[in-house]
């Protein structure tokens, strides 16, 4: 009996919405570690939104097919801060599909490195989306899992891009806030 994976539309459909994220990353280099809390907000965006348009142009995409454009949010405060101060930002993600689970996601902002970026991914056996980007000095890999319907989890691993040493790891939980949910 072979497991039935769910499309890359499918994952992202459960994505959407607002959540509120709990991340300890560790810096293995310096051997420290740091607590975040988040709110994320994932909507989808129109394939005509200038800024879509603008990333494909700058990947020298000038139309493509089926593909599936979100916009992602974030408010963060972490206790790497004394002030507690509210960091806010923003990255439009564009899923490439090559088929129903692979393909290449664009990025206005990447993960590891604060610069545009591409990614490959694919939905795996167990129905987890995993993300491999490489960027100028560093790889990251990026697992994220829905543990229920209103639960994510994320793990990502930051290797230096020349010898492939391990420099960081993070685990974030996300829980959907579920009062935000349109009947």
């Amino acid at each position: 009996m072979t497991k039935k994976l769910i499309t890359i539309n499918q994952f992202i459909k459960k994505s959407i919405g607002e959540w509120k994220s709990i991340r300890s990353t560790h810096t293995l280099a310096f051997q420290e570690f740091e607590n975040s809390t988040s709110k994320i907000f994932i909507n989808y965006l129109e394939v005509t939104n200038r800024k879509v348009i603008e990333l494909l142009e700058k990947f020298n995409f000038k139309t493509y097919e089926s593909i599936i454009s979100i916009s992602i949010s974030w408010q963060a405060i972490s206790d790497w801060e004394e002030d507690k101060k509210v960091e806010k930002d923003q990255t439009i993600l564009i899923f490439l599909p090559r088929d129903k689970n692979s393909g290449i996601v664009l990025r206005t902002k990447g993960y590891a490195e604060s610069c545009i970026s591409s990614s490959e991914y694919y939905i795996d056996e167990n129905n987890n989306l995993q993300l491999k980007t490489i960027y100028n000095s560093t790889i990251s890999e990026e697992r994220i899992c829905f543990l229920s319907t209103h639960i994510r989890s994320r793990y990502s691993v930051i290797r230096d891009k020349e010898n492939h040493s391990v420099i960081q790891t993070s685990h974030t939980s996300e829980i959907r806030n579920i009062s935000t949910l349109k009947d």
